[in-house]
């Protein structure tokens, strides 16, 4: 009985170290950055966020709900409510579409449109798992990006 006790204890302990929590994704780069719709009353832009899974095994990404940040102040949200397959130890695009009042970005950075540069943050959370077992996982990145005005 002791001996069937100790082997239960030691499947227990590698099934739960096997499931290891993921790693969170790396941020590389925003490519393809337009302006959709420019407005005083509404601005959307779209842009595809291009990330790097460092896990070995691939992932589905469920959820992403995030607040965007222009000069590391609060522009608007970005939620994707969408699943996306990751492979293991790839590089892989999330699309994304903000919209935001572009009264109130002008009120909060008239330098920004004089310098033609911004300094873009993304701070929020994702639904990451496999087999049915997600986790939630920090997304948290800036980057100054040129701006596409002429």
């Amino acid at each position: 009985m002791k001996r069937n006790l100790s082997y239960l204890f030691l499947v227990c302990f590698i099934v739960l170290s096997a499931c290891n929590k993921p790693e969170s994704f790396e941020y590389r780069e925003v490519k393809n950055l337009k302006l959709n719709h420019l407005g005083f009353n509404k601005t959307t832009v779209s842009m595809d966020i291009v990330y790097y899974n460092p896990n070995n095994f691939g992932v589905n990404l469920k959820k992403v709900d995030c607040q965007v940040f222009l000069n590391q102040k609060y522009l608007g949200d970005y939620i994707l409510d969408t699943t996306i397959h990751i492979s293991g130890k790839s590089v892989f695009v999330v699309p994304a579409s903000v919209s935001f009042d572009m009264m109130d970005v002008i009120k909060k950075g008239f330098n920004i449109l004089l310098n033609k540069e911004a300094l873009i943050g993304v701070k929020g959370r994702t639904r990451v798992g496999r087999s049915g077992i997600y986790f939630t996982v920090p997304i948290q990145y800036e980057t100054k990006f040129k701006l596409p005005i002429p």
